[in-house]
Order: C-alpha cells, then structure tokens, then sequence
C-alpha cells in the first residue's frame, strides 16, 4: 500500500488522500482541499518556516535531538580533526572529498583568483574611518557584480563555477581589508605561497615588510572554525541566498544578500553577544547570582541553546577543545573561566536541561576570535568567509534542482476589502 495521508475536510465531509515521499506532503497537494469551486484552496501558515521543507538537498544532515551534523555524509568531528577547510570546501561544492592531485589543483584554481581590482580597493577607502566591517563586506561583495558582469550567466556550469571560484578567493582578501581600514592600516596584498588561511592571517595581521609567519596552531584553529561555520542547512542566510537566486540574479548580489542576512544578531552577531554576558558578569562569582536572574526571566543565558538542535551543539565540543590550544599561544582568556562555570552549572541545573539548553558554536568562538586579536565587530565577517562555500554550495544544488521555481511565499490577508476611495476634502 502506498504512503498517504488521509483528510477528511469537516466543513465539507469530503475526504482526501495525499502522497506522503521523505515523510512530507506537498503544499500544492493541499489547493485541491476547497470549499466552493472559486475558492483558492488550503494553504500552510508557518511563520519563520518552523516545519516547512523548501527544498531537498544533499548537502548538510542535520539531527538536532542526537546532535548530529554531517556534511555530505561525512560527520563533522571528523573534517574538523582530520582535514583542512579547502579539502572542506571542495567537499561542499563537488560532494566528494579530494584526492591530493585534485585538492593541489583546487587550491591553485583559488589562488588565481584571490586579489580584487584596484577600483575595488579604491572604493573600500571611500568608507568612514569607523564603517562597520560587515557594512563593508555586504556592499564589497555586491559591488563586485558590475565587475563581472558575465556572472548573470547562472544557467550555465561552467560560469557558475568560475564565479564559486572567484567568490570563495576574494571574500577573505575583502574580510581582511575591512579589518585593516577600520584600524587605519594599508591593506596587505594576499600572498599565494600560503595556505587560504595562513594567507587571511597574513593579510590580516602583517604589519612591516619583513615575512609574517602566522603560528601554525592559530592557523589550524582557523582552519577548524571555518569547517565548523561552512555551511548549517536551510538557516536563515542561506534561504536568503537560495531565495535571491531563485530570481536568476548574479551569485555576487545573492551573496551579498545572504551576508546582510548573516549580520543579524540573531544570526551572526550572536557570539558577540556571549562576550557582552561574560563582559557583564565580571567574575565567576557572580555567576550564581547571573543564573538566578536568567530564572527569573530578568536576563538571558547566551550562547545556550539552538533553534535546530536540542542536544549538546556538536560544533561546541570541537571548538572548546581547540579553544584550549590556542590559548596556549596567546594566553588564556580572563572570560573562559566565567564561560566555563556557567556551562557547568546549566549542564546540572534541572531549569536548564529541562529546557534542552546546551552550549551552541557560539559559546566559546567569539573567545577564540578575541584571543586572536579580532574586535567584535569583525565576528560576523569570520562567519561570513567560511559560510560562503556552503552558501555557493546550496545556490549551486539550486541552480540545478528543476523543482525550484522564483520563491514566491503566500499570505493570509486580514486586511479591508473593497473600499471606495473618497476625493480628499471629503475625508474626516
């Protein structure tokens, strides 16, 4: 017997039974379900998409109740301990991991591509000395389309790879010159000897003309918080991005449209915010009393818990584990040991696991980011570098699904109908 679900419409007594493939029923399969013949037909009403599948990918798996997440099959504590981000990446867009041949052919595809235009740079000068970094990300990389205008192409492969290509090499070298404007630095050009991020590290933190050599465990421990930020399924900058380029635009707006979405607190900002907590509790001895105005609901715990996942984010395991290694190099971080009391207590506390409130990737990468120099407001734009290969990974998967059609949500209108309009001295 075939999977179905069947319905039976009480306002009509008329019952209907509809496919059920991967455990969902199609939304068009509802518009049948009317009550008159003029009637549009049932819909869903699913504000911020709760329980709406959008789309079937094979990208990123994702069991929020296990703490599962995968990346084409393969479990993340493993990339993150036993490959580079490149090898990562190539993973994402192509779905197999390299060989050593293909991932040497790869990286040098990457390196060709990492310096911007000059008129680039020039306009990046233009900001205010004090222009938000991800302000300058979002209108670089939409800028970037009337560079190359040939990118609207989306349709065809072998364009769509090339601009991935571009796309994944020049957002780090915009990242760092976001950085070294908003501290009155030159902009330090990419060196292509190093690996992706050896090279944002020098282009980031070079200061003299002598060769800068980043410490290999910073440089790992970039290389794990880029595999763990890559991609998250359909999250918020991703329907973003998969929405912008529905509409067939070039891969540069729809990026610079998921990264605006990505610069939401809510979204991006969200590690920042963990520091602002363990900025404002100051000592772990006043963690007991944050944890009792967290009960009251007078605060909130941030950096607890997930829209998706309902058990121990496994993201957090690997950062907190790579946390210590880096602050072996640059010494430990006064906050991790508020960050640290307050994960043991809401580990034990009934308030806290009652509510599935775990750590999440937040929790402890803004710590790692400050230990390496960066400000907080540079914290969005380190997500947005290794958040662009999952992001070109999905437009990709997109582009060649034929179900996908210009993204076009419904509404429940509520409003008046049918009004007469009135001459304006007649109004009251």
């Amino acid at each position: 017997m075939p999977d179905t679900l069947t319905i039976t419409d009480n306002r009509t007594g008329k019952t209907y039974e509809l496919p059920i493939e991967h455990d969902t029923i199609r939304a068009m399969d509802l518009r049948q379900i009317r009550v008159r013949d003029d009637d549009f037909g049932m819909m869903t009403y699913d504000p911020g998409y709760m329980n709406t599948a959008s789309t079937k990918s094979t990208v990123t798996y994702i069991d929020g109740d296990r703490g599962i997440l995968e990346y084409r099959g393969y479990p993340i504590e493993q990339l993150a301990e036993q490959c580079d981000f490149m090898e990562v990446a190539y993973l994402l867009i192509y779905g197999e991991l390299p060989t050593q041949s293909k991932l040497d052919n790869w990286n040098e595809s990457i390196r060709q591509h990492t310096v911007i235009h000059e008129n680039i740079k020039e306009q990046m000068a233009s900001f205010r000395y004090d222009a938000h970094p991800m302000g300058m990300l979002i209108s670089t990389v939409a800028a970037l389309s009337t560079f190359y205008p040939l990118a609207k192409g989306v349709r065809r492969h072998e364009n769509r790879m090339l601009q991935t290509k571009r796309l994944i090499a020049k957002v780090p070298t915009i990242a760092a010159f976001t950085y070294r404007h908003s501290q009155g630095h030159p902009y330090t050009y990419p060196s292509n000897q190093l690996s992706y991020t050896a090279n944002f590290l020098n282009m980031m933190f070079k200061m003299t003309d002598n060769p800068y050599t980043p410490d290999p465990v910073l440089v790992r421990a970039l290389d794990i918080l880029f595999i763990l930020h890559a991609d998250h399924e359909q999250n918020c900058s991703t329907s973003v991005m998969r929405a912008v380029g529905s509409s067939e635009a070039d891969p540069y707006s729809a990026l610079a449209a998921a990264a605006a979405a990505l610069y939401g607190p809510l979204h991006g900002g969200a590690n920042e915010a963990v520091l602002k907590m363990l900025n404002e509790i100051e000592s772990v001895k006043n963690v007991p009393d944050y944890i009792k105005r967290v009960k009251s609901g007078e605060m909130r715990l941030m950096g607890f818990g997930h829209r998706v996942y309902k058990n121990y984010d496994p993201r957090a395991r690997i950062i907190k584990r790579c946390a210590d290694e880096v602050f072996d190099v640059t010494g430990r971080n006064p906050l991790l040991d508020i960050a640290l009391e307050l994960e043991r207590i809401a580990l034990e506390d009934d308030y806290f696991v009652g509510r599935k409130l775990y750590p999440n990737v937040d929790f402890y990468s803004g710590l790692i980011y400050q230990a390496i120099g960066l400000p907080v407001t540079m914290f969005p734009v380190m997500f947005a570098i290794p958040r662009t290969v999952g992001w070109l990974a999905q437009w990709q998967e997109m582009m060649e699904d034929e179900d996908q059609k210009i993204q076009r949500p419904r509404q429940i209108y509520l409003g008046k109908r049918e009004r007469q309009v009135v001459p304006i001295g007649q109004r009251r």
